[in-house]
């Protein structure tokens, strides 16, 4: 995951571009980056290793050096950015968020072409610099990402930085979504809404599938419409990956988790002392559950924030374990002798649940725990992102291969179906791994209700494989 950040300012835009990216911290632990625009017409840009450290303590230092009105940054967790480069329209900075299927294709006609690439860790090209020299190719930037948009398999969006002012785009899938805002000094774009309101910055328009759009000190253009009733824009940013406090299309994300805890609770029958979440995500959907439930919500579980962010994001196993069980610290006052229902936003490969959430809980004396996750069992990786990259990593396809004994490579529509035995069973199996009283997963159509846009409209791939 790759969050960006970018800033038009009438004054000095360092402190501003540090801000607004450091608020995008929740999607990335490996690289930070940030770039300015100078008067002199020359980009100047740093980037930092953050996997020991946060980006604020990282960049703290580089806003005194980053003269100049006009900035893009990003956070993200797999490559450096943002990268600048030369080209016949002149000198541009670029940051990307999303996954190109095709990169391997599109870099062999490249370098067949005579193009060279610097740019790679571990071997792999960066696919911003891929993304850069598709551009350069074209006679004008929104030709160039046009040109771009129609080459590109998989899913991705882009901030590009010249002396125009900041380009940002959002490609035909629609999936990684941007948004524009206002301010009483410039104009801003942000991956995350939730960077706009401190920093003085109003929303004014969420960029649209295809669509490209131009910010610069006298407002804002769309040059290539897009189309709003088009792409499928990823619901899990509500269910998880976003940030509580953001919107995407017009709607918040802390709202329809509790939206979605307060569904889990509507028909639930389990008799229990308190409802909790699991730090931070699932805490929003436990708080709509004990308001619809009216059961009282207690925090048997707390999470150290200024140490520890999240277990998703990291790129191994062996960091993504051991910040599961160091960040959550159990209560024993809390936890002795109670009966508990736990809101999760999700079971994905079930290991930290398993071996830290909720062994802490049965460590410290808990009676019962009931687990109540805030959307379906996920049953195929992402085709779009890095978070989950095989079959077998996912606890509801374990729960298949050791029903059938044999891996489940075809998930057929009654292991999809919440009506049927075979989704019954999956289910108990998967309660049983974990060590749980009960379990309950949100229905998919109860989960896209609680998003609210047309489900057309929403990217469902990786509960229904559609």
């Amino acid at each position: 995951m790759t969050g960006l950040f970018g800033v038009i300012s009438t004054g000095t835009c360092a402190k501003t571009l540090f801000l607004g990216a450091d608020y995008h911290s929740h999607l990335g632990t490996l690289f930070g980056g940030m770039a300015v625009l100078n008067d002199k017409g020359v980009i100047n840009k740093k980037i930092h290793d953050i996997q020991q450290s946060q980006f604020k303590s990282k960049f703290y230092d580089e806003v005194a050096h980053l003269p100049g009105k006009w900035g893009i940054a990003s956070i993200n967790g797999n490559q450096p950015q943002p990268l600048v480069f030369n080209s016949r329209f002149g000198m541009f900075a670029l940051s990307t968020t999303g996954l190109v299927t095709n990169k391997k294709e599109l870099v062999e006609a490249l370098v067949l072409d005579g193009a060279t690439f610097s740019e790679s860790v571990d071997g792999e090209i960066n696919t911003t610099e891929l993304v850069a020299k598709i551009i350069a190719k074209d006679d004008s930037v929104v030709a160039g990402i046009s040109g771009l948009f129609s080459k590109i398999k998989g899913s991705l969006s882009l901030v590009l930085l010249n002396s125009d002012g900041i380009y940002a785009a959002v490609d035909h899938c629609g999936r990684f979504p941007l948004s524009i805002a206002e301010g009483d000094n410039g104009w801003a774009v942000a991956s995350e809404t939730c960077a706009f309101p401190n920093l003085g910055f109003k929303i004014k328009k969420y960029v649209g599938p295809g669509e490209v759009v131009l910010i610069f000190p006298g407002g804002m253009k769309t040059l290539n419409g897009g189309n709003h009733t088009n792409g499928k824009i990823c619901s899990f940013l509500w269910i998880y990956t976003g940030f509580p406090a953001s919107s995407y299309d017009g709607v918040n994300a802390e709202v329809v988790r509790e939206r979605c805890g307060a569904s889990l609770a509507k028909n639930d029958k389990v008799c229990a002392d308190m409802v909790s979440g699991v730090p931070d995500s699932g805490v929003a959907h436990a708080i709509g559950y004990a308001i619809q439930s009216g059961l009282p919500y207690r925090r048997p579980l707390v999470k150290y924030t200024p140490g520890y962010g999240r277990s998703y994001t990291p790129p191994t196993q062996e960091i993504r374990n051991q910040i599961a069980l160091m960040k959550l610290i159990p209560n024993a006052d809390i936890i002795a002798g109670k009966r508990i229902i736990l809101c999760e936003d999700s079971i994905v490969r079930g290991t930290q649940l398993k071996s830290y959430t909720i062994k802490k809980l049965y460590d410290n004396k808990a009676k019962e725990v009931h687990v109540r996750v805030a959307c379906p069992p996920l049953m195929f990786p992402c085709i779009y992102n890095v978070s989950t990259k095989t079959i077998d990593e996912l606890a509801a396809r374990k729960a298949i291969a050791r029903l059938e004994g044999k891996k489940a490579t075809d998930v057929t529509k009654k292991y999809l179906d919440p009506t049927t035995d075979e989704y019954k069973k999956m289910v108990e199996n998967v309660r049983k791994d974990i060590g749980v009283t009960t379990l309950t997963y949100l229905g998919l159509n109860d989960m896209l209700d609680a998003i609210g846009l047309p489900k057309e409209r929403l990217c469902t791939h990786c509960w229904n494989g559609e």
